[in-house]
């Protein structure tokens, strides 16, 4: 099972209008991938950043337990992870450090550039947690199949998405993309929220945490409801976390249908 799963710069953008996947790598306990510019055909760096201004091998990756670490190769230039689910929260990788720990679950790794900056996204959605232990007696550790921080944003979007069904069984309508924003927007740490971001959070949800079958139908309106399906189904929604949300009536909400 894979530790972190890195977002290959490139046109195709979880959350954004166009077709297809983006560009995935899939790094398992121990695994390591090269980032830089690289060099023609040269396959040992995989994350290519392709301005000039970015070393031929700029740093490396590397897959460690539930988190994962970051080296340097710079001698002279400072890297920057920044954490997506944090309030401006990031920390600074100095030149040559090695194996930097990065305990972020959302993360962009910003390298300075010709062009200003240049970027790729890292996630690690495996988290061990209490409970989740070996048993006495040694053996290999359990990993969760569902691993969703409720702390976290994305977890907000999947229980607003979920709200209409756990407070009404028997209703079959779910919230649009634009009715999750409005749902979700009197939250301080929601101020901001846009419907890229929902679209953004909806497919880190469905491909990364709950691992939809990506050979089935893929239309946002589909994903949200086998989201909604899987998260109801096993319980990693439920009613004790409607508390989470604003008060129903604090925003209001898109018109029926909208952002469907």
């Amino acid at each position: 099972m894979e530790t972190i799963i890195v977002q290959l710069p490139g046109p195709a953008l979880w959350g954004e209008a166009q077709p297809g996947r983006p560009e995935l790598i899939h790094l398992g306990p121990g695994d390591i991938a090269d980032f830089g510019r690289g060099a023609p055909g040269d396959p040992a760096v995989r994350i290519v950043l392709t301005d000039p201004g970015i070393s031929r091998r700029a740093g490396q990756l590397e897959a460690a337990g539930d988190y994962w670490r970051l080296s340097n190769f710079s001698r002279s230039v400072s890297y920057v992870v920044e954490n997506l689910e944090g309030a401006g929260e990031y920390l600074t990788v100095a030149p040559g450090r090695l194996g930097a720990p990065v305990p972020f679950e959302f993360a962009r790794v910003v390298l300075p550039a010709l062009a200003g900056t240049a970027t790729f996204k890292v996630f690690a959605p495996q988290h061990a947690y209490l409970g989740e232990q070996a048993a006495p007696g040694g053996g290999e550790q359990t990993v969760h199949p569902f691993a969703l921080d409720p702390t976290s944003k994305y977890f907000l979007v999947l229980v607003a998405l979920c709200e209409p069904r756990l407070r009404d069984p028997s209703g079959s309508a779910l919230p649009g993309v634009g009715q999750i924003v409005e749902r979700l927007r009197p939250l301080e740490t929601c101020r901001d929220l846009t419907r890229s971001a929902v679209n953004y959070h909806i497919d880190y949800l469905a491909f990364a945490k709950l691992r939809l079958d990506p050979g089935e139908e893929t239309a946002t309106g589909a994903k949200r409801t086998r989201l909604a399906s899987v998260a109801l189904r096993f319980g990693l929604v439920r009613e004790e976390h409607l508390g989470l949300l604003p008060p129903r009536g604090a925003g209001r909400l898109a018109p029926q249908g909208a952002g469907a």
